[in-house]
């Protein structure tokens, strides 16, 4: 059974919507910024973690079901916490605050990939827990095919909310190439599904893979074979946290050395 196409317009209308609806008003507003300056060793001295889950979460890194959380991420930090006697404390920010509430001190940690961050330098980054791949998706009956950025010319895409591309950002910057952002991820096949004005989405494969399980899109959508980019996803911290970095860093090596990254992985894929 084919899904009734809705005109372009209508669905920025309902994206902004779904923004509105799905944005707190003030995201941890009540929150103090950190006062809890680095020990001598340059750790904090409650030993608490106050790490980003998003709104929404990022499955399958980050799943977010009311006060519940799991997914890779979650699952790694959680097991490096327990290992150096940390705590970790979940905080629910909207991407877009993130950046500044992070340098302000009301986090402490976020996952994030160097490569989608404005301005890297004002961050500190531990070693990449897993690699994410941004490939192509595309309605199965889509001509779309991709060879390289020239084959993107006069296509639009729908993109997350507040991402950045870097290998196609020169074409969306000149106008070759159409951004239509969606601030969800579990919403962007849908918008792509619905809409002949949009031609493919850009997401991380094990994401797409994801969103189309849990939402009952199997055989709704093909994968392009060559992905546009491949990242280390990985803590993001304030520069006053190396000592954190570097104990993380160590007992992230010593989970991968043990195989127990990989059996955290593999529950998810």
């Amino acid at each position: 059974m084919s899904i009734p196409r809705l005109p372009t317009c209508l669905i920025t209308f309902l994206t902004v919507g779904l923004f509105m609806l799905n944005t707190p008003l003030a995201a941890q507003e009540h929150e103090q910024a950190d006062t809890r300056a680095p020990s001598g060793q340059g750790l904090p001295p409650d030993k608490t973690l106050r790490l980003n889950v998003s709104t929404s979460g990022y499955p399958p890194y980050l799943i977010v079901k009311g006060d519940s959380y799991a997914g890779i991420i979650w699952d790694v930090v959680n097991r490096v916490a327990e290992r150096t006697g940390f705590e970790v404390s979940a905080i629910q920010v909207p991407r877009k605050r993130v950046d500044n509430l992070l340098l302000q001190g009301y986090l402490d940690a976020t996952p994030r990939a160097r490569e989608w961050t404005a301005d890297p330098e004002q961050f500190l980054f531990t070693d990449a827990i897993v690699n994410v791949e941004e490939v192509f998706f595309f309605p199965k009956d889509s001509d779309f095919h991709y060879e390289g950025p020239e084959s993107l010319k006069n296509k639009t895409l729908v993109t997350h909310l507040g991402y950045r591309y870097p290998p196609v950002q020169e074409l969306f910057d000149t106008g070759h190439t159409r951004r239509f952002d969606v601030p969800r991820d579990r919403d962007m096949f849908r918008y792509l599904l619905y809409s002949d004005e949009l031609d493919a989405a850009i997401a991380d494969r094990l994401v797409g893979q994801w969103i189309i399980l849990s939402e009952d899109l199997q055989g709704q959508l093909r994968v392009s074979e060559h992905n546009i980019s491949e990242y280390g996803f990985r803590l993001m911290l304030r520069k006053d946290w190396s000592a954190f970095a570097t104990l993380f860093n160590r007992e992230l090596e010593a989970l991968k050395t043990s195989g127990e990254l990989e059996q955290i992985l593999s529950r998810y894929r």
